[in-house]
């Protein structure tokens, strides 16, 4: 068994899980691949099932009722991962934006440089996204921007979503109380991460926008994360036992 695992959560991603997944496969690495569907209508599972075939012991999967989330499709991969006894744990979107190739840094600066957590980070090195609108671009680095002066964090994309994990890391944090299942749980985890003390390190990668499939992204889900912030600070001070 291998000591990482790349958590990917799905919902219709019929036209890029088998590519990742192989993608993931001829990394030298090693990596394990977790996929945590909600119920795709569009055959998202059964492409699963045949690489769970192809590569025994490797790819594996569990099924959700329905659309509950990102933020909670994640924290049931941690704990999945945890009860496995994975060393480290990385997120992964399944659009490709985020590069496989990209994965063995992450890793290494986990593994080899012993950070606590290891982000792949747009915005480190200036702007290295491609293929976004102009206002989508604008919005998102602000947003990183405005969580940095709120939250007195120094990192320059607190809701990147490539993101590495020591397994300590997710035992050190309650799970179970993390709030929030868009861009804000996103922040709601390095924030925790932060406030525990813990090594994080910003990697710079370029973000490609998806190809194929349907971006999930909201106004909803960024109105999240402009109000969670605030919600995140008031609780690291007034109920500081859950965030140190």
């Amino acid at each position: 068994m291998s000591d990482a695992v790349v958590i990917i959560p799905t919902y219709n991603e019929i036209e890029n899980i088998s590519n990742i997944i192989d993608a993931i496969m001829a990394l030298p690495e090693g990596f394990d691949v977790l996929v945590i569907d909600d119920a795709s209508p569009d055959g998202t599972q059964d492409a699963v099932r045949e690489k769970i075939e192809q590569y025994r012991g490797r790819v594996h999967m569990e099924c959700r009722s329905g659309k509950l989330g990102l933020g909670t499709a994640y924290i049931h991969g941690f704990k999945w991962a945890l009860h496995h006894g994975y060393d480290y744990i990385i997120e992964m979107d399944a659009d490709f934006s985020h590069n496989p190739d990209d994965l063995p840094k992450l890793y290494k600066e986990c593994k080899v440089n012993h950070a606590d957590m290891s982000i792949g980070s747009r915005y480190i090195t200036g702007v290295n996204v491609v293929n976004w609108p102009m206002g989508r671009v604008l919005m998102s680095y602000f947003a990183s921007v405005y969580v940095r002066l709120i939250t007195g964090m120094k990192l320059h994309d607190s809701t990147a979503g490539f993101v590495c994990y020591n397994r300590r890391v997710l035992e050190a944090i309650d799970l179970d109380k993390i709030k929030f299942k868009g861009y804000a749980f996103q922040i709601e985890m390095k924030f925790k991460t932060y406030c525990k003390k813990f090594k994080i390190v910003e990697v710079p990668i370029v973000f490609v926008n998806r190809q194929l499939g349907t971006s999930k992204m909201n106004s909803s889900i960024f109105g999240e994360a402009v109000f969670g912030v605030i919600q995140l600070k008031l609780g690291s001070i007034f109920n500081r036992k859950n965030y140190r």
